[in-house]
């Protein structure tokens, strides 16, 4: 308790003194407000800037912005101040409804640079998420700003994608390059934000309730709406499927019938926020998620595993902003958060039985000041807390494992501070300079610089690039508890993953009705973390490069359509795996789709290319930790039928060529499944 109120001592402190920086104000517009070539382009849609941040009126053959899809790759024009010099890409509610996310995995699965290895509806954590190369845990994850990943990094605590009802979400915004050294240094992939929803004016009351393929049952219900200086927002969201269905032989947990067995999952989500303008310069906002999984734990191993997840999680979030200037020139957040996330698996093995409990609580707190220091000039900067309390408790019947049962309580304290200098130098180029120098309990002091750039060639032409320093610290299970579900043991010698990574790429309007934004990025990271002999081990060097291509076109009115590549090169340096792709990281990815939208009515058709993944651990007999999964192409579709005005009746339609191909590593997907429901809006 003390180590907390140290915690809060020092941001009431920082809070104090920071006032007397603020800056003058000025209306002189910077880059971000000038006419570029900004993609700010919804997946199915597209809409340009003005220096005013307006929408450029369309001819009248044009839609409306109520007509359109919402899913957008913005580069340029948040009103958040982040770095500019690489693409900042946006999934808007609108879009997350029409795709029928049923989760945060699915949301992610469209954007540029992800690799999502879910099976079936609902499926568990473990089957893998990647970020251009880089695992769940190699990404920073907030809510409004505030982390949500835990300590924890073995399979049944990377961050559960599962845990906020999709109903909540606002938006998705995904940042990379010069943001991690706002965020974190552990962001060797990206930093992924998700922004909850505000009630605005009146009363509102969303739903839907969904039934299909494989068991499943959704529902989701989201109530908001402002009162004078109040606005708030509820939100629940209750999910079920059991995910059986038949698999073809040598398929990762098939059972005596050829099901894939203990593959179901059952979530209710909860979410409420509520925010209250003090007066006009302040505002405080109070957000609430918790989350209640039950699962059975789907991965590789041969012969049938039977472990199951329970996985409760709790995140609160408390934040004061505030006007120093008189204008905008000076904002100030204060945030304290807490994040508990409690795992237990367990489950039999042959005549004998275990179980592993990860109990992580962290409280941490956040000082974020944005100060435009003068009218080519702004500077973010602050600092970050965090205290992490971690039991781990595990416990095995199996004679070979009894000497390793054990309870661990350990805890760890995290400062850092952080600063981000955004500078004009003229009308067409800009400039990023990021810094986070950190001080950790466990491995010491370390600084991570940042670079980034970008120059408007032309207005409609611009150039980019960025690069960042990071460290990725091993988590507290990973130095010091036993993993009884799978066997390997913790080192308490482990080294952080430290490497950078980073980007250069170009944005185009190549028309008024076609946007185009192509990335190339990479990262080298030494000291990686892996298994070597059942016990956490550096294994070594892992260099990527890729290549992310997006492409927005405008077919006429009412009619759109996108296109999202991504090539990734993910290849291990050193060691016995020397020469080879990483590990269920595919080297291509294809999105595309086409879409139309008119007067409530909606049909969008979405197609996946995936070449396949290496296969590399967990083998079935017979297989090589060198063979690759085959390729795959994969068709969905979405509709709603307008049944009212406020009511509609939604299809989807997912793998309509009805192939059950090989996921990843044995598990496949269950083939053509359907989903049926109602949306209303009152």
């Amino acid at each position: 308790m003390n180590k907390y109120f140290f915690l809060l001592q020092v941001t009431l402190a920082i809070l104090i003194t920071l006032p007397t920086f603020a800056a003058e104000t000025s209306d002189i517009p910077s880059l971000s407000e000038t006419e570029l070539p900004a993609t700010k382009a919804e997946l199915l849609t597209q809409q340009q800037v003005t220096p005013e941040n307006q929408p450029i009126e369309q001819p009248e053959t044009e839609p409306t912005p109520n007509d359109d899809a919402d899913i957008s790759i913005e580069a340029i024009g948040e009103k958040d101040n982040l770095p500019e010099s690489t693409p900042t890409y946006i999934i808007e509610k609108e879009e997350i409804q029409k795709q029928g996310a049923t989760s945060l995995a699915d949301i992610l699965k469209r954007m540029p640079g992800f690799a999502i290895n879910d099976v079936g509806q609902g499926a568990d954590i473990h089957t893998g998420t990647y970020y251009r190369g880089a695992s769940i845990n190699q990404s920073v994850f907030l809510i409004n700003g505030r982390p949500i990943n835990n300590n924890v990094n073995t399979y049944h605590g990377g961050t559960d994608l599962n845990s906020i009802p999709v109903e909540a979400i606002e938006r998705v915004e995904l940042y990379s390059g010069t943001a991690s050294a706002l965020y974190g240094s552990s962001a060797f992939g990206g930093v992924v934000n998700i922004i909850t929803k505000e009630g605005y004016e009146q009363p509102k009351l969303t739903g839907s309730v969904e039934f299909g393929s494989l068991s499943l049952n959704n529902q989701q219900v989201s109530y908001g709406g402002s009162s004078g200086a109040v606005k708030y927002n509820f939100s629940f969201e209750r999910f079920f499927s059991d995910n059986r269905y038949r698999v073809p032989v040598g398929a990762a947990n098939r059972d005596a019938q050829g099901f894939l067995s203990n593959a179901d999952t059952a979530t209710s989500t909860y979410f409420g926020s509520i925010a209250l303008d003090l007066d006009q310069k302040n505002s405080l906002n109070l957000d609430i998620t918790k989350l209640s999984s039950r699962r059975g734990l789907i991965y590789f191993g041969f012969p049938l595993q039977r472990d199951r997840l329970d996985h409760d999680g709790l995140n609160v979030g408390l934040s004061w902003k505030t006007r120093l200037g008189n204008g905008d020139d000076s904002n100030l957040t204060t945030s304290i958060g807490y994040n508990q996330d409690y795992f237990s698996t367990y489950g039999p093995t042959g005549a004998f039985y275990r179980t592993g409990i990860l109990d992580t609580q962290q409280l941490s707190a956040r000082v974020d000041h944005e100060w435009k220091l003068t009218p080519n000039n702004k500077l973010r900067w602050g600092l970050d807390l965090k205290n992490t309390d971690l039991n781990g408790d595990v416990l095995s019947t199996n004679p070979a494992r009894i000497a390793n049962n054990e309870t661990e309580n350990r805890s760890l304290l995290n400062t850092a501070l952080f600063a981000v200098n955004t500078w004009n130098i003229s009308e067409n180029f800009l400039v990023d300079l990021g810094l986070r120098q950190s001080f950790d309990g466990q491995f010491g002091n370390y600084f991570n610089p940042s670079v980034g750039l970008r120059y408007a060639v032309t207005p409609k032409v611009a150039v980019r690039g960025s690069w960042a320093g990071g460290q990725r610290n091993p988590g507290l299970d990973q130095l010091y508890v036993y993993d009884t579900v799978h066997g390997w043991e913790p080192n308490p010698d482990l080294e952080p993953e430290n490497g950078s990574s980073w980007t250069a790429g170009i944005d185009v309007n190549f028309s008024d009705n076609l946007i185009g934004q192509f990335t190339y990025f990479g990262s080298s990271i030494g000291d990686r973390l892996g298994v070597i002999a059942g016990r956490w081990e550096n294994i070594g060097l892992v260099d990527t490069n890729g290549l992310e291509a997006a492409l927005q076109f405008k077919i006429a009115s009412n009619w759109s359509t996108f296109l999202n590549y991504t090539y990734t090169d993910a290849q291990i340096k050193s060691g016995l795996e020397k020469g080879l792709q990483l590990g269920l990281i595919p080297y291509s990815v294809l999105q595309t789709g086409v879409g139309y939208q008119n007067a409530g009515w909606q049909a969008n058709l979405y197609v996946t290319y995936n070449s396949g993944a290496r296969r590399a651990f967990f083998t079935n007999p017979g297989d090589r930790s060198t063979d690759f999964a085959p390729s795959f192409l994969n068709l969905d579709f979405s509709g709603r039928i307008p049944i009212t005005s406020t009511l509609g009746l939604t299809v989807y339609l997912e793998n309509l060529l009805g192939e059950q191909y090989e996921r990843v590593n044995r598990i496949y997907s269950p083939g053509f499944t359907f989903r049926v429901g109602l949306s209303s809006n009152l």
